[in-house]
């Protein structure tokens, strides 16, 4: 058995404070971080422009394809966690990961839509072999009792945030001051500098698993080169799968993929639930319950790659100064939300345990239901801004989109931290791997139908200040809603949850 398989992890190096392999692990994170969130920005923009000739009739596939890229990210997530724990280990499994999702990042440069598409199929087969297995090697730096490993994962969470801050920021800079201008940003240099950063965080890691010491490899002697041949193999199949998929559309894609897939997953969770008795069938209930809350929380906070970014580039006011100033890019409304994390994390962290002390924490559903009224309020805000803010030129102000971003991340912060933990501690001890599975795929929906909703804010001929409010209305309301339902639905779930906080 490796180093650190089972048991007590080796005795590593410190470096302040820490396993030095945490810093390693941090910064192959802010590279593949770098990347995914250095496209972001760019890809609804890029697909309106160069598939359908800059028309706004573009926006809405474009919304569509985008959802369904984000939905299929997170679905391949459940398999690559599988691939790693049964077939390659989390070290094959994050190299041959990122060696496909560099590749997929290079050949959405090329303009051409066929390969853009498979380009993204790549990078969602790749990111489904990195991103679920680099966070499982964090907590196994860690003995089981060592009271740092929350501390740990802060740090990581940390570093997730700064490549998502800085990559828009450069990335919008090469396509709209170095190659290109505002008025043409040269997209291709987004995706290939993008691809370097996953390059890098192949390097990173190539040379820095030593540190390791056998965690996350499999056992010698197993048939490692065969296996990672088979599961190249098995990639490169998959492939053209991910692509049919992504082209099938997005509503049939949710309704006969993704859902179909989910209610599978949940009767499995809540029949084990059953067969293991009344208060772990009560678990599996109130977990069940949350996701769908989830699903809802995600299809409107995804409207951040989407519909914000026509409503950025065409209805937001972003000269700063005045004609002639300094105008904001649209790619930097992307940093704000890692920079708002960054900023009122330990903020939420000391009011959780504040009113810990004071026995008034709110209970991990009411956190949900303040993560969606949070997000309910930022669109509260885009309503006031579009019916009552908009200049002669029909733009609101700058500031207005700038505050979305802080106010969904809050909401972000009352939910999405705790979500994961919720499901280690709801989930039937046998189906947790399947719990978590669950987490993800709701998530994975609730992108999709993001990508469906912006498609319903832009309309067929593009997005509009009336179509952007009836959408965003639409929003708010939702939400708030379904904020308020769950509120008043906590001390059911919590009763359902046995004691669990």
């Amino acid at each position: 058995m490796p180093a650190g398989a089972g048991g007590e992890p080796p005795a590593f190096d410190q470096r302040l404070g820490h396993p030095k392999p945490l810093w390693m692990l941090f910064m192959t994170e802010f590279w593949e971080r770098f990347a995914f969130y250095g496209i972001r920005w760019a890809l609804v923009l890029y697909m309106v422009a160069q598939f359908h000739g800059g028309d706004a009739v573009g926006e809405a596939p474009s919304n569509r394809i985008y959802g369904a890229y984000l939905a299929l990210v997170y679905a391949a997530a459940i398999f690559g966690g599988y691939v790693a724990d049964r077939i390659l280990g989390y070290q094959r499994s994050i190299l041959l990961g990122a060696v496909i999702m560099a590749a997929g990042l290079f050949m959405i440069s090329m303009p051409d839509e066929q390969i853009f598409k498979f380009g993204l199929a790549t990078i969602i087969c790749g990111n489904g072999l990195f991103k679920p297995n680099i966070s499982t090697m964090v907590g196994k730096l860690y003995g089981v009792g060592d009271s740092r490993r929350d501390a740990g994962f802060t740090i990581f969470y940390m570093g997730i945030n700064l490549g998502g801050f800085l990559a828009p920021i450069l990335t919008g800079i090469l396509a709209e001051q170095v190659f290109g201008t505002q008025a043409m940003p040269a997209y291709k240099y987004v995706f290939i500098a993008s691809g370097i950063g996953m390059v890098l965080s192949l390097i990173w890691f190539w040379f820095g698993r030593r540190q390791l010491q056998g965690i996350g490899r499999p056992p010698e002697g197993d048939g490692g080169k065969q296996k990672v041949l088979y599961v190249f193999v098995g990639a490169m199949a998959a492939i053209p799968a991910v692509y049919f998929l992504l082209s099938m559309g997005a509503e049939p894609l949710n309704w006969y993929v993704l859902l179909p897939m989910f209610i599978i997953l949940c009767i499995l969770l809540l029949v084990e639930g059953i067969r293991e008795g009344k208060v772990q069938r009560d678990k599996a209930i109130a977990m069940l319950i949350i996701f769908v809350f989830n699903i809802l929380f995600w299809m409107f906070f995804e409207q951040a790659g989407s519909s914000f970014t026509f409503l950025a580039d065409k209805i937001v006011d972003r000269d700063l100064f005045g004609p002639g100033g300094f105008v904001f890019p649209n790619a930097w409304f992307q940093s704000v939300n890692s920079l708002a994390i960054i900023a009122f994390a330990p903020v939420i962290a000391a009011i959780w345990i504040w009113m810990g002390r004071r026995n008034v924490e709110p209970s991990i559903s009411r956190k949900f239901s303040l993560g969606l009224i949070f997000n309910g309020l930022a669109f509260l805000l885009l309503m006031i801004a579009l019916s009552g803010m908009v200049n002669a030129v029909g733009k609101i102000p700058f500031w207005t989109l700038f505050m979305v971003y802080v106010i969904q991340s809050i909401g972000e912060l009352c939910l999405s931290p705790i979500g994961l933990s919720m499901v280690t501690k709801l989930a039937p001890l046998r189906l947790v791997g399947f719990g978590m599975g669950g987490w993800f795929l709701s998530t994975g929906i609730g992108n999709n139908f993001s990508g469906i909703f912006a498609a319903a804010v832009s309309g067929e001929t593009g997005m509009t200040v009336q179509s952007a409010h009836t959408g965003y209305t639409v929003g708010f309301w939702s939400l708030l809603a379904a904020g308020a339902l769950l509120f008043l639905l906590a001390p059911l779930i919590s009763k359902l949850m046995h004691g669990v906080k």
